[in-house]
C-alpha cells in the first residue's frame, strides 16, 4: 500500500516508519518542513516532498493518509483527507474539541474507509493483562472498585495544544476506558482555571460501573514516572513503568492461594501492534464487514477505534468544564436507536403543535370556528404516540435493552 504523510509531528514519523519497516506499504510523499524530509532521509526514507496538500491528494495510487499535520492545520486536513475516500490515521488530539472527531466520523461512515487515531498507551499488553484480570470470573482481583494512576515527568504531562488557543489534552483516557470501560463522572481540580501542561492537575470520578478513579498528573517530577494501582474486591495490583512510558513494566498481585505474582515486559514499541490493527480494519473494510462495536463484555474498550479518539476528547472537554466551574461533570453517552429517534422526532412535533395551537387561539379572536381545528391536531399527534406501541421493536433488541438496564442498575 502506498501512502502519505503530511506534516512533521514525531507520532506520524513513527507510523510511517513502522509501516514501511513491515515491508508491506510505502512511503510515496510527504509535506511538511524541510528538515521532517531530512529526518526520513537519514532513517533510508527518500521520499517526494509536495507542499501542496491537493496534489497529493489527485493522486490515486496514494491509498492511505498519515495526517501528522500541526495542530492548526490537522483538522482541515483530516476532514480532506477523509473527503479523498482514503485510508487514515490522525495524530491525536484531532482538535481541540470533540467537533472535528464527530464531523470526521460521520465523513467515515460514509466513505467506509478505515480512520483510526495514533493512540497507542492502550495497547500495551500488561493493560490487556490487568483487563484479563479483572474479567476473571473468579480471579485474583474480582471486580474493580477502585484505580489510582500517577504520572510524572520531568517535562509536561499533558498534551500541548496549540495554534488556537492554551487548551491542553490529558493523556491516559484509554487506559482508563480499557481497564474500567466508560466513565460516568468527571471532577478536575488544578491550580489555575485552565489546564496547563506545566502544573499538577488532580483527576477524579466515577465509571458507569460504579468503581472509582483518581489520576494525579505531576510534570517536574520524575519520581515515579508511571504508577498504576487497581483495588478489586478479591485483591489488588499494581503495574509500574520505573523508566516512564514506554520503558521496562512489571506487574504484581497476589493469586488466591495468597501467593505474589509478578511479570515483567521489557521496552514496548507500539508502532508494529498499530500497523497490525490498522491492516486488519483495512481487510474488514475491503470485506465490507462490521468491525464490531467498541465495547465488549461488562463494558470495556475492546480494540482500537476513531470512537477511543472521540470519548478522549469528549473527557477533555468535561475535564476543562470541572476546572473551569469547579464542580463535577456529568457525561451522558446516548445511543442512535430507532426509540431514540422516534422521541426526538415526537418532542420536536409536540413544540410545533404548542405554537400552531396558541397561533390559532390568537386567530380564534376574529375567526370564531378556527379554534376547533387544534382538536384534529390533537387526536393525529395522540395518533402518532400509538404507532410506537403498534409496530413494537424486536424480541431481541427488548432484551439487550433489559440486560443493559439491569447491568447499569448494578442488578
Amino acid at each position: 500500500m502506498r501512502f502519505a504523510l503530511f506534516g512533521d509531528h514525531p507520532d506520524g514519523f513513527d507510523m510511517a516508519r513502522a509501516l514501511v519497516a513491515s515491508g508491506r506499504h510505502e512511503l510515496a510523499t510527504y509535506t511538511g518542513p524541510p528538515a521532517g524530509a531530512e529526518v526520513l532521509a537519514r532513517w533510508g526514507l527518500v521520499v517526494r516532498r509536495i507542499r501542496d496538500v491537493e496534489e497529493i491528494l489527485a493522486d490515486p495510487s496514494i491509498e492511505a493518509i498519515i495526517v501528522a499535520s500541526p495542530f492548526a492545520d490537522r483538522p482541515a486536513h483530516l476532514r480532506r483527507a477523509l473527503q479523498s475516500e482514503r485510508h487514515v490515521l490522525c495524530v491525536h488530539p484531532a482538535d481541540q474539541t470533540p467537533d472535528s472527531a464527530y464531523e470526521a466520523a460521520l465523513i467515515q461512515g460514509d466513505t467506509r474507509c478505515v480512520l483510526l487515531p495514533l493512540l497507542t498507551e492502550c495497547l500495551h499488553p500488561a493493560f490487556h493483562r490487568l483487563a484479563e484480570l479483572l474479567a476473571a470470573t473468579e480471579g485474583p482481583i474480582g471486580t474493580l472498585q477502585f484505580l489510582q494512576m500517577e504520572r510524572g515527568s520531568a517535562d509536561a504531562v499533558l498534551i500541548a495544544s496549540g495554534g488556537r488557543g492554551p487548551k491542553a489534552s490529558l493523556l491516559g483516557w484509554d487506559v482508563l476506558r480499557t481497564l474500567g470501560g466508560e466513565l460516568a463522572e468527571v471532577f478536575a481540580f488544578a491550580v489555575s482555571d485552565e489546564l496547563n501542561p506545566d502544573q499538577p492537575l488532580l483527576l477524579a470520578g466515577r465509571f458507569e460501573q460504579q468503581a472509582l478513579f483518581q489520576a494525579t498528573y505531576l510534570p517536574g517530577s520524575n519520581v515515579i514516572p508511571w504508577h498504576l494501582e487497581l483495588v478489586g474486591m478479591l485483591g489488588r495490583a499494581e503495574l509500574t513503568f520505573p523508566q516512564g512510558w514506554p520503558g521496562p513494566a512489571c506487574l504484581r498481585w497476589q493469586d488466591q492461594a495468597g501467593q505474589a505474582c509478578d511479570e515483567q515486559w521489557d521496552t514496548w514499541n507500539p508502532w508494529p501492534t498499530l500497523v497490525t490493527i490498522f491492516e486488519e480494519a483495512v481487510a474488514q473494510s475491503s470485506r465490507r464487514t462490521n468491525p464490531g462495536s467498541a465495547l465488549g463484555r461488562q463494558g470495556r474498550v475492546r480494540g482500537l477505534t476513531w470512537q477511543t479518539a472521540v470519548r478522549c476528547l469528549e473527557l477533555d472537554d468535561a475535564a476543562r468544564r470541572s476546572i473551569e466551574r469547579r464542580r463535577v461533570s456529568t457525561l451522558e453517552y446516548p445511543e442512535a436507536s430507532e426509540e431514540v429517534g422516534f422521541k426526538g422526532t415526537m418532542t420536536l412535533v409536540g413544540c410545533g403543535l404548542l405554537w400552531v395551537s396558541l397561533l390559532l387561539l390568537i386567530l380564534s379572536a376574529w375567526v370564531g370556528w378556527i379554534k376547533w381545528a387544534i382538536v384534529p391536531l390533537l387526536v393525529v399527534f395522540l395518533g402518532l404516540q400509538l404507532l410506537r406501541w403498534m409496530v413494537p421493536g424486536s424480541r431481541e433488541s427488548r432484551t439487550e435493552n433489559i440486560q443493559a438496564d439491569h447491568q447499569r442498575l448494578g442488578g
